[in-house]
């Protein structure tokens, strides 16, 4: 993290958390309502023609209380894919912690993944097309909470090969980035198409169905 950007973060703390009490609290909520605006300006401009200044406005805060938060757009946008990668993950480690046997679980995992962002257009878009357009943020493809994500799907896919669910003769990492792909093209395709109510919790059958029938031990 760069001084300025410590800085800014310090700011920001400082002056929500003037109030007694509840100071860590604000700061949190200021910086989920900047991303929740931001997901609607991208989804509706795209990101190159998107402003700091209209996240602001769409998030009603002041121009420069988007930059006690970030450093820049590209910034906001690298927060919303890291943020919501977080979140996924964690409630993945709890949902799948649940199930028994490595098929169960990936296909859990596959439900949920698509399953979140069913009735969530703006969002499946912002993280899919919008991603694209951020060479930054492309070339960060391997930051930490993304190889992190990857290394949990490899995991499920070589506790089947473990107990004998799976075939043993592919890579689990290979298979895990294989995965994401389509599940990425899938959200894809849903949120620049018509974005049917129900159409990714299908597709999630689909393809749980075909990538576990392909996995299987023969």
């Amino acid at each position: 993290m760069t001084e300025r950007r410590f800085i800014r973060r310090g700011e920001a703390a400082s002056s929500e958390g003037r109030a007694k009490g509840g100071g860590r609290k604000r700061t949190d909520d200021k910086r989920e309502r900047i991303l929740r605006a931001a997901v609607k300006v991208f989804a509706k401009k795209g990101f190159y023609a998107s402003r700091v200044s209209e996240i602001a406005k769409a998030a009603g805060v002041a121009d420069g209380t988007i930059y006690l938060y970030f450093d820049s757009k590209d910034d906001v946008l690298e927060s919303l894919f890291e943020d919501r990668t977080e979140r996924l993950l964690t409630a993945l480690r709890t949902e799948l912690a649940k199930h028994e046997g490595a098929s169960a679980r990936l296909r859990r995992l596959i439900e949920m993944q698509l399953g979140l962002l069913e009735g969530q257009r703006e969002l499946a878009e912002v993280i899919t097309v919008n991603l694209r357009q951020s060479t930054r943020l492309l070339r960060q493809y391997g930051s930490k909470r993304f190889v992190e994500y990857l290394e949990f799907m490899a995991s499920v896919i070589a506790d089947g090969q473990r107990s004998g669910e799976f075939r043993d003769d592919v890579s689990p990492r290979v298979m895990a980035r294989a995965l994401f792909g389509a599940l990425d093209g899938v959200t894809l395709t849903w949120a620049l198409g018509e974005a049917r109510a129900g159409g990714l919790d299908k597709a999630a059958a689909q393809l749980a169905e075909l990538w576990l029938r392909g996995l299987e031990k023969r």
